[in-house]
């Protein structure tokens, strides 16, 4: 969804938290501003298509403070269900790796809130899907399993969130920073001071080409 459509949707009164989104039909919709029946129609349909595509983007759309695509994807991977998720202790949620007291604080004061807990209801009586998808679930054999890698730069093929996603997908674990457990360094260009204490420490630096190859179990 544009900038723009959401502040229609907002202003117009149709949309007053993400789960009102799934309630949207083309005829709600057609009277808006540059919105003829098959954008509308697409539209919704679009709508229809994101319920299923788990609890990470849930996460990330939700707009909650701290949280974007990567604490969603550490929190996911920790709390696999928004059911465990909202009923874990900050304690619990700040002992996950990456996360620590700030957003620990966040996430509950979230969950504990009246928006939050209606728009989990909302959401879930959408029929939204609030856990992750089996085939996302870390712990799966695959040419990363058991290893560490960071990324750092820019990359031409990959976001930074997609690239961490990959090394997700394949049985690794993404981390933010390196130290001497890091088992590779994804580096792109501008890569900076997290290039640097690769080196100091001796963790092996891969290039795209090299990163892309491993992913493929090369």
């Amino acid at each position: 969804l544009g900038d723009k459509l959401v502040e229609q949707l907002v202003a117009t009164g149709l949309v007053t938290s993400y789960a009102d989104l799934y309630a949207l039909t083309p005829e709600r919709l057609e009277p808006l501003e540059r919105m003829g029946r098959k954008s509308a129609e697409a539209l919704v349909q679009q709508i229809a298509a994101s319920r299923d595509r788990g609890l990470v983007r849930v996460l990330n759309a939700l707009g909650i403070r701290h949280v974007g695509p990567r604490v969603a994807s550490l929190l996911a991977r920790r709390f696999p269900s928004i059911e465990s998720l909202a009923d874990a202790s900050e304690d619990a949620l700040a002992a996950t790796p990456e996360i620590g007291p700030v957003i620990a604080r966040s996430v509950r004061e979230w969950f504990s809130g009246d928006e939050g807990r209606r728009t989990v209801r909302g959401l879930r009586a959408a029929g939204v899907r609030l856990d992750v998808p089996d085939a996302e679930r870390g712990g799966r054999d695959g040419p990363l399993t058991g290893r560490t890698l960071v990324v750092t730069g820019t990359l031409e093929g990959y976001s930074r969130e997609e690239a961490e996603e990959a090394i997700r997908q394949a049985g690794g674990r993404a981390a933010g920073s390196v130290s001497k457990k890091t088992d590779y360094l994804v580096a792109g260009a501008e890569a900076g001071s997290k290039l640097d204490k690769a080196r100091t420490l001796g963790v092996p630096v891969l290039d795209e080409a090299a990163f892309t190859r491993l992913l493929r179990g090369g």
